[in-house]
């Protein structure tokens, strides 16, 4: 097992200084690690952009953050719908209207284990269309403002990376035959992690590397996630899982996102997530990521397939 670089606590957000005149951007903050992480930075003085698909909940949320933080926090609430290509490009829109630059853009929010095979209305199976190509088209159009502040992109995957098929269906994306829940948030999940790698040669390729792009994910952590899109069964699982030590808090499992977007000098090719068993839980630092997770020819077919897929060019 690597030695953690952070000491044998791991990483912690007690590394993380001052953020005054820092701005993050966040998908998914009304509930579990999103929350924790928007939390964490707000408490620390950065401002904070979120990007959720429910006005009210973000409103009740915002109410909660006050409460604990004080009213000085600066956060600005912009709707997006991550299942709807439309409304990842409104959203964009709005953000570059709104903000100057990004530190750091967090792509924390995901639907899990979907019980049985929807399309989104761009016609892409619910999790890939949602998971994978709403991160893919919402990091391109943001782009131009991290790389102005030298910024960073952090996929929030999941360990679901090494389960299912290990590899991306091309033959049939959206799952017309053998659609399991797990195979198809497994091959999203992968799909998020390997786009990250990829974007990593890219920049790079067109010597753009002061923006830095990072894998990371939250462990087994106690989050609304399954309880939102699985299955009974799935939920019942995972709340009888929650009861146990392989489960830890949203809070922690917001740790390896914070690190990857204000932790100086971190290595890009590593994946970042807790270290102890299985990789649920545990102290935060780097890991073992399994090679069909950086295989060279499918990152690339998957990319040249997602500007395609979504018509988004990435301008490096």
């Amino acid at each position: 097992m690597n030695t953690n670089q952070f000491g044998d606590k791991g990483w912690t957000p007690d590394r993380i200084g001052s953020l005054e005149g820092k701005t993050f951007v966040i998908t998914g903050t009304t509930s579990g690690t999103g929350f924790e992480a928007a939390k964490i930075l707000l408490s620390k003085g950065a401002k904070v952009v979120m990007l959720n698909r429910n006005p009210q909940k973000v409103k009740d949320t915002i109410n909660i953050l006050k409460q604990d933080l004080g009213n000085q926090i600066d956060v600005v609430a912009i709707k997006m719908d991550l299942s709807l290509q439309a409304s990842v490009k409104k959203a964009a829109e709005e953000v570059i209207h709104t903000i100057s630059k990004i530190d750091a853009l967090i792509c924390n929010a995901a639907i899990a284990q979907v019980p049985h095979r929807r399309l989104t209305i761009d016609g892409w199976e619910s999790q890939m269309g949602t998971n994978y190509f709403g991160n893919f088209t919402l990091q391109a159009l943001l782009y131009p403002l991290i790389e102005k502040s030298k910024g960073r992109i952090i996929t929030v995957g999941s360990m679901g990376y090494n389960m299912g098929i290990k590899t991306i269906n091309f033959d049939d994306i959206n799952w017309e035959n053998g659609y399991t829940p797990n195979k198809a948030y497994s091959q999203s999940k992968l799909a998020q992690i390997m786009s990250i790698y990829e974007l990593q040669d890219r920049l790079k390729a067109a010597d753009k590397t002061t923006v830095k792009a990072y894998a990371c994910h939250p462990g087994a952590s106690n989050t609304n996630l399954i309880n939102t899109s699985g299955s009974f069964l799935t939920k019942l699982t995972f709340r009888l899982m929650k009861l146990s030590p392989l489960v830890q808090s949203a809070e922690k499992g917001a740790y390896p996102q914070l690190m990857c977007a204000t932790e100086p000098d971190l290595d890009q090719t590593a994946f970042y997530g807790p270290t102890g068993k299985s990789n649920w839980v545990g102290p935060v630092g780097a890991h073992h990521i399994e090679p069909h997770a950086k295989d060279k020819a499918v990152s690339k077919r998957l990319w040249e397939l997602s500007e395609k897929e979504t018509g988004v060019v990435w301008n490096l």
